[in-house]
């Protein structure tokens, strides 16, 4: 990746970092460990290799004297939500894992002779749900539906380290693009056919963000004391739907002529397919502007071409 050559901030710091098994946290924890940061994974199972600390948030299992000495906690575990269709057990376990998961580690963290400097908890721009061609900061309101009111919840859930006088940044994350997962490695295989194409009327915004991004804007949240509260991780430019299948299909030198209706997206996908695929979110990296980020990608164009030719 090309940020490890980009370490211009160096701080060295002990961090635990939650959902190291997906793709933010599997990434996040591979650049620590090439900068050199001592990074501890909070998992609920053993597995092979690194420091780790066991919990099982279910049950409200974590020996907090494991907890101490961290400079930084970044959160990122949680049910996925955009595998499989939204049942009712489903919905319940995307609630549950964000934010009782949360409010459990922040009540954890809030009780600590020694707590962190700062917790780095995911959250989505799904906050501000189906807004048309709105620009989106992060004074901006809620939205309505499923995905506004976890979002409501889940930032709620890090009160408990707030009040505790831990720096708490909301990690409001939009598409993230990368071909070893997500949106991104969901939609290649199709496209790489040249069977490719727009979702429903391609107007509706997608707020994108590279993985190095994410990856970058992490770091800068930990780093700077002046970000705290929500963040927008997204690129500075969004596109419509349409823009993006056209960006893609030409990274891959493939055509895009095969359009998804709207109501087979629904019909395969069902209430996800307006909440998220159909939903129009068009959002802007404020925060992140404002302290000073620099963006890696900050054009689509560049973000497809630097990943799909890594």
């Amino acid at each position: 990746m090309a940020l490890y050559r980009e370490l211009a901030t160096i701080f060295l710091v002990k961090v635990l970092v939650s959902g190291s098994t997906g793709l933010l946290g599997s990434t996040l924890v591979s650049y620590f460990n090439h900068r050199g940061d001592p990074v501890v994974r909070l998992v609920r199972a053993k597995s092979i290799g690194g420091a780790e600390v066991l919990w099982n948030p279910a049950a409200r299992i974590l020996d907090l004297k494991h907890l101490e000495g961290f400079d930084a906690v970044v959160h990122l575990a949680g049910d996925p939500i955009a595998q499989g269709r939204w049942t009712p057990e489903k919905k319940a376990r995307i609630r549950d894992s964000r934010v009782k998961g949360t409010r459990f580690l922040a009540e954890s963290l809030a009780k600590l002779t020694h707590p962190p400097k700062v917790f780095a908890c995911a959250s989505a721009i799904g906050f501000y749900g189906h807004r048309g061609d709105e620009l989106l900061t992060e004074e901006s309101s809620k939205g309505t539906g499923f995905l506004p009111e976890i979002g409501q919840e889940w930032e709620k859930a890090c009160e408990p380290a707030v009040e505790r006088g831990i720096r708490v940044v909301n990690l409001r994350f939009g598409i993230v693009l990368s071909p070893k997962g997500g949106a991104l490695k969901l939609m290649l295989p199709p496209f790489q056919l040249g069977l490719g194409g727009p979702l429903g009327s391609g107007k509706q915004w997608m707020s994108w963000v590279s993985i190095e991004d994410v990856v970058g804007a992490i770091n800068h949240a930990l780093a700077n004391e002046s970000v705290r509260g929500p963040v927008n991780v997204v690129a500075p430019n969004p596109v419509t739907n349409l823009v993006f299948t056209k960006a893609l299909g030409h990274a891959l030198k493939r055509p895009t002529f095969f359009p998804v209706p709207a109501f087979a997206v629904r019909l395969l996908f069902g209430e996800m397919a307006d909440a998220a695929l159909l939903a129009s979110t068009r959002v802007e990296p404020k925060k992140l502007k404002y302290t000073g980020y620099r963006f890696r990608h900050p054009d689509l164009d560049l973000a497809l071409h630097d990943l799909l030719t890594e």
